[in-house]
């Protein structure tokens, strides 16, 4: 038994993959990586740029896109379906085996849409009719303008995602959307049951971040401090999560069949070369949790990881250091900042593959 299998039968979290490409579908190397433990899948604008401009696997498809005089947009969202709707499939036994708890695919609305309630609404709804698939999850940033986009999702018996989540205020936010939502299905006569949603939890861009700024103090306190915010504020989420989907509210949406929004944790490969690169997985693991990993991660995390509950150890100890560093650094202001780095890299993906599809199509 790997150390994935052991993360959700022993300790109650969800290991997904975060990435996909065609010849994971080709080669059945996607049933490999379930084989190993996976339980589900993410995907997102850069990652797609990467795959389809990485390779020549969609030049053919691509080619017949053109041919049928596809629009460029039209033959991006083509190609991403059909990668979709192929993980879905091979993810639907586990789907089915697991009762709804696991085997899901996100797929994210167009990141142009960021800052457009509206589109982002109407965008998530496209999505999700067009795929029509019940392990389906989309992807929504969880900006100001998309908490409402999620509350009519959930409220309309939509799976979602909701992506981009770096601060602990805009996290309250979410699960509160999530819960309005199922509030609202409820009051319209509907059922609160075979809905699921994830809460992505942005990890090693926050101490990428926070390390640049404790940098530039320059104090020991502050230096001292490197490395630990992440994880810090991550266990306060899970504290946060454990309270909010507590007492006689969601007592009463549970006993209707209403699942938990489990917080996922995502960017969960180091970007320092000086930390542990298992480090946030090692340090985030409880029940009702999922933690989508890039290839590498995996594969460190199956040959040295270590699986034992840690995500509610010392949650005193990480409101002292959160504290600590919030004397120090300006935490809103770097939620704010990675928010907006966030979207702005991914609206850079989508918009830099289009243009070279674009180029692609006058070749051809």
């Amino acid at each position: 038994m790997t150390n994935l299998f052991r993360l959700s039968s022993e300790q109650g979290q969800s290991p997904w993959l975060d990435n996909l490409k065609r010849s994971y579908l080709t080669s059945g190397e996607l049933q490999r990586w379930i084989d190993k433990g996976i339980r589900g899948l993410t995907s997102n604008p850069t990652i797609f740029q990467k795959a389809i401009q990485g390779s020549n696997d969609y030049d053919s498809q691509f080619r017949d896109l053109v041919t049928a005089q596809r629009s460029i947009a039209e033959s991006y969202w083509e190609m991403v379906v059909s990668d979709i709707r192929g993980a879905l499939d091979v993810f639907a036994p586990l789907y089915s085996s697991s009762n709804g708890a696991d085997g899901f695919v996100s797929v994210e609305v167009d990141p142009n849409l960021a800052h457009e309630a509206g589109g982002t609404l109407q965008a998530g709804r496209e999505l999700w009719q067009r795929i029509d698939r019940p392990n389906l999850m989309i992807k929504i940033p969880a900006t100001e303008e998309g908490l409402p986009a999620i509350r009519s999702m959930i409220a309309e018996g939509r799976n979602v995602n909701v992506t981009l989540i770096f601060g602990l205020d805009r996290y309250q936010k979410v699960m509160e959307a999530y819960i309005d939502g199922l509030d609202d299905r409820v009051r319209a006569g509907g059922a609160p049951s075979g809905i699921a949603s994830v809460a992505s939890f942005f990890i090693s861009r926050v101490d990428t971040e926070i390390d640049r700024r404790l940098d530039e103090v320059g104090t020991a306190e502050a230096l001292a401090l490197r490395g630990r915010a992440a994880v810090a504020q991550a266990r306060l989420a899970y504290d946060a999560f454990s309270r909010t989907f507590s007492g006689s509210r969601w007592d009463s949406l549970k006993n209707a069949g209403a699942a938990v929004q489990r917080p996922l944790w995502a960017s969960t490969s180091t970007k320092n070369p000086a930390y542990p690169d298992t480090l946030y997985v090692d340090e985030l693991i409880g029940p009702d949790t999922v933690n989508t990993l890039p290839d590498t991660t995996v594969d460190a995390f199956i040959d040295h990881g270590r699986v034992s509950r840690t995500i509610d150890t010392d949650v005193d100890g990480a409101r002292a250091t959160w504290d600590a560093i919030g004397r120090l650094v300006d935490l809103d202001d770097v939620a704010a900042r990675l928010e907006r780095e966030g979207v702005t890299a991914f609206q850079k993906s989508f918009d830099e593959l289009l243009g070279a599809l674009t180029a692609k199509s006058a070749e051809l």
